[in-house]
């Protein structure tokens, strides 16, 4: 029997080199020879199972493939909840169950135990495999004969043209341009040559993150999300978190109003917020709904019997390229680069090729069932891999090309399921390399605020946004009913501060304080002022704090951290933070690694400090350098937008940022950021159908918004 196996692999290996792969058939022929070898093989390996010769053994194979293609796409329907609940497991439950009836109709066939089970599951790895090895999957017929004639059945009641919009998660216009001349995204080139569609960036608020920007997207509304985390004051100075599964609820629930971009018979595929789509699968905003856990869209992914086996193959090769990227970047000397830990591995598959593939089946799906006017789906896989490996890696330049064979597949099915659906390509935010704060200072944001504060001061922060979704770490308790807190209770504060801008406008304190208009240095003006405001006013009383509570946060999104002071129940003013912490704020404005300050001064109003200039965001004025202006022509409107939001914080920071380089200097440890202002990351791109129309480059994501639905609209009313 082994000196058969070897022969028939050698003839079959011939076979396939005289004939060629030029036909879809000879690869389903390889395939199904590959199956039968390989089962026969399990068969002496493991036992429990008994098959008398070659002949049955392909006969049980093929009869195994033809129930799987002709029954499980109804089988699959009918038992979808069990698939749901087993991950797809107990797809191979069935299989067995299909070999335990063969066991009873073949004669001299003996099958039992876990062989049921570990036989089918075997069989179906390293079917995947091959597929993979020989692009089956690309090529398949499935949906567009079995599938497609089930979801034809059930279509919905679109009676018009459908959009489907791609979001690639966190690149930047630049690198795609890049990605696209190296060859790695040849679909989206043809696109582009063919005229079909148009290629532009656009530009982020203030905050570039998911957070801020799949809000405006997806429901108009961004205001009050000042970055990836934030503290409420008013709220026993709850962390808010943008990823976590129940405050992303919580944040939906305060920006929606019901007409999201999706509300118009929409489905949410893979997205942060739901964009008040009807459906929803992958959605962190309806994990909590029972609605997305029975919604008929899971049968899109497991219609397809060895989806989850496709998944694990998919997911331990790229964790190898993993592992490859590790020693290459080490061999190489790649710099910057980062240390990453083991779980690493698991999180980074897990964006690139779990969410990956379910998103583009989930889509094929939605394809081929037309049921939806608009779609909304994010490919996570290049941010999570450009955050670790940085921006330009050839690791993150090959994620984007298996992206873009994600989209000529739906293309094709596009085109084969006869629903004319228009696709549309962007980005939530781009990236911006560079080394870490810590990496370029030797330490971190949260040490440098630790210096300028007494010792009795406790700090706590969180410099990553990369967390599990279900707890928080670094010493912060996750509770039921979306409450994230330093600790259970706040007890004992008491919140005496006097709200001096409320009391005394601005023109009276300009005429009460004459140093106001002196010509000596800003800090030396404000120091002055602050020690005269102080015998006037009394800033604080003493303020008694539970010993459990730290007194101050330290936050992180990329290059942007925040800083809050949880013994005031409202922002301090910058006269509040230097009289209670001198020296801090000069500290953190003269520091190389940062690049701007922005505090609320009870005086002056809202001012931006780095170094020793100051500029006024009321009066819009400089006093000093004008340092702001290489971060952009926008960068003081949306400074002014945040700093109106309900949870700024006590103080703003943001890193320095390189012109020449590009680089920033990330508070976390990432060295492909975003989050804040400097460099690719405020540039993500839209590649939309020639046939709309946009004048004026786009500004924020509120009004990005605005861009989609009026263009959707038009079409709609023209069709």
């Amino acid at each position: 029997m082994e000196y058969f196996f070897f022969y028939f692999i050698v003839l079959g290996g011939v076979f396939v080199d005289v004939i060629g792969f030029s036909s879809r058939v000879m690869k389903y022929v390889l395939l199904l020879f590959v199956d039968v070898v390989l089962f026969l093989v399990f068969v002496s390996i493991f036992g429990g199972i008994t098959v008398p010769s070659f002949v049955v053994a392909f006969i049980i194979v093929l009869l195994l493939s033809f129930f799987n293609g002709l029954l499980w796409p109804i089988l699959s329907y009918i038992s979808l909840r069990f698939l749901v609940v087993t991950f797809g497991f107990g797809t191979f439950i069935f299989d067995g169950f299909i070999l335990w009836i063969l066991d009873m109709f073949i004669p001299g066939v003996s099958i039992g135990g876990m062989s049921l089970f570990t036989i089918p599951l075997l069989i179906a790895i390293i079917n995947s495999f091959v597929s993979i090895v020989l692009d089956i999957h690309e090529d398949s017929l499935y949906y567009s004969s079995i599938l497609k004639k089930e979801l034809q059945n059930s279509r919905g009641i679109r009676d018009k043209d459908g959009f489907i919009f791609l979001e690639i998660d966190g690149l930047a216009k630049d690198i795609l341009v890049e990605a696209i001349e190296k060859g790695d995204m040849p679909t989206l080139k043809s696109w582009i040559d063919e005229g079909s569609h148009i290629l532009t960036s656009w530009e982020t608020d203030l905050s570039s993150q998911t957070g801020a920007s799949q809000a405006g997207i997806l429901h108009g509304n961004n205001k009050d999300i000042p970055a990836f985390r934030w503290v409420e004051k008013e709220n026993n100075n709850r962390i808010v978190s943008s990823n976590g599964f129940s405050d992303s609820t919580y944040i939906e629930n305060h920006i929606s109003n019901g007409r999201g971009l999706l509300s118009f018979n929409g489905a949410s595929r893979s997205n942060l917020f739901s964009g008040d789509a009807g459906d929803y699968i992958l959605t962190f905003s309806k994990f909590a709904s029972k609605r997305s856990l029975l919604t008929t869209t899971w049968y899109y992914l497991y219609s397809n019997p060895y989806f989850i086996t496709r998944i694990i193959v998919l997911f331990m090769g790229d964790v190898c390229l993993e592992l490859f990227s590790r020693i290459r970047q080490f061999v190489c000397s790649v710099y910057p680069r980062l240390r990453r830990n083991l779980s690493y591995f698991v999180a980074r598959a897990g964006a690139n090729v779990v969410m990956r593939e379910a998103t583009t089946i989930s889509l094929i799906g939605d394809i081929f069932s037309g049921k939806y006017n608009v779609i909304y789906a994010t490919y996570m896989g290049y941010d999570e891999i450009a955050h670790h490996s940085g921006i330009r890696d050839w690791d993150a330049f090959y994620a984007l090309n298996h992206l873009d064979k994600q989209f000529r597949q739906l293309n094709r099915s596009i085109y084969e399921s006869g629903n004319n659906y228009h696709l549309v390509v962007l980005s939530d935010h781009g990236q911006s390399g560079g080394p870490t704060f810590k990496q370029k200072f030797g330490y971190t944001l949260e040490d440098l605020v630790s210096r300028n504060l007494p010792s009795n001061i406790t700090v706590h922060s969180i410099l990553h946004s990369n967390d599990d979704h279900f707890y928080e770490s670094l010493g912060l308790k996750k509770y039921r009913g979306n409450k994230d807190r330093i600790d259970d209770t706040i007890e004992g504060i008491k919140f005496c501060i006097r709200d001096i801008k409320e009391k005394n406008s601005f023109k009276t304190l300009k005429k009460r304080y004459s140093i106001i208009d002196s010509d000596m240095p800003v800090f030396d003006k404000l120091r002055t002022l602050t020690e005269e405001v102080s015998s006037d006013f009394k800033l604080y009383d003493d303020i008694i704090t539970s010993n459990k509570t730290a007194q101050s946060i330290v936050l992180a999104s990329g290059n942007l951290g925040l800083i809050y002071f949880t013994d005031w129940s409202v922002r301090l003013t910058y006269e509040q933070i230097e009289d209670a912490f001198p020296g801090l704020l000069s500290s953190l404005a003269s520091h190389n690694g940062i690049g701007f300050i922005m505090v609320k001064s009870a005086v002056y109003g809202s001012i931006v400090l780095c170094d020793d200039s100051i500029y006024y965001l009321d009066e819009d004025k400089y006093e000093g350098r004008p340092f702001l202006d290489k971060f952009g022509d926008n960068v003081a409107n949306h400074l002014r937008r945040t700093d109106s939001f309900e949870h700024v914080p006590d103080i703003l920071v943001n890193s320095s940022y390189d012109e020449d380089t590009g680089e920033v200097y990330a508070f976390e440890e990432l060295i492909g950021s975003h989050g804040g202002v400097g460099g690719l990351q405020q540039e993500p791109f839209i590649l939309y159908p020639s046939c709309w129309k946009l004048n004026n480059k786009i500004v924020g994501a509120e009004n990005l918004h605005k861009f989609f639905k009026n263009e959707m609209l038009k079409f709609w009313d023209d069709d």
